[in-house]
């Protein structure tokens, strides 16, 4: 089953590379992890879980443990739309880009837009999973971890394990 959980991934890749992006500029960073770096996310989300004292992360890196293998999607270098909408939280996007900070999780503020291009990306990619039956779920802690860990650059990235057996992992737990 690893095998062909890792051929789902790469199929979710593709349709997160294709998904629609605002004005086409594509800012998504894609990665795969399997076998040993699934070990070492797992571990790594444990120990974030007991020093920060965030909750679930010792939970969702046993769903990491348990998997075949992890999508991991992030904004990476993504530039503001240029629309001076507001939605980030500041007035234009030039007062955006000024306030550009290192957060707790990830980076930003980011641009509403760039961050809706990741949850299409996303959607399409779990979309996939889907057809394939193949059993998922979107984690933002897997992101957190594996971003820390430098597994993926990105300013947020969110992962989305894979798995296949007879329940869910991800939904039929403690």
């Amino acid at each position: 089953m690893e095998e062909i959980m890792e051929t789902v991934a790469h199929l979710m890749a593709v349709a997160a590379r294709t998904a629609p992006k605002a004005m086409g500029a594509d800012f998504i960073e894609i990665k795969i992890l399997k076998g040993p770096d699934l070990e070492k996310l797992a571990e790594a989300m444990a120990q974030f879980g007991r020093e920060s004292g965030f909750s679930n992360f010792d939970r969702d890196g046993a769903n990491v443990r348990r998997s075949a293998a992890v999508l991991l999607l992030s904004l990476r270098d993504s530039i503001q739309l240029g629309a001076n909408c507001g939605a980030c939280g500041y007035s234009d996007c030039a007062a955006a880009k000024r306030n550009f900070r290192e957060g707790a999780a990830f980076a930003g503020p980011l641009c509403a837009w760039r961050i809706m291009d990741l949850g299409i990306a996303l959607g399409s990619a779990v979309k996939t999973a889907s057809l394939f039956n193949a059993d998922n779920r979107i984690m933002f802690r897997v992101g957190v971890v594996a971003r820390k860990l430098g597994l993926i650059q990105g300013e947020i990235t969110i992962g989305v394990p894979l798995s296949a057996t007879g329940k869910s992992i991800y939904f039929d737990r403690a």
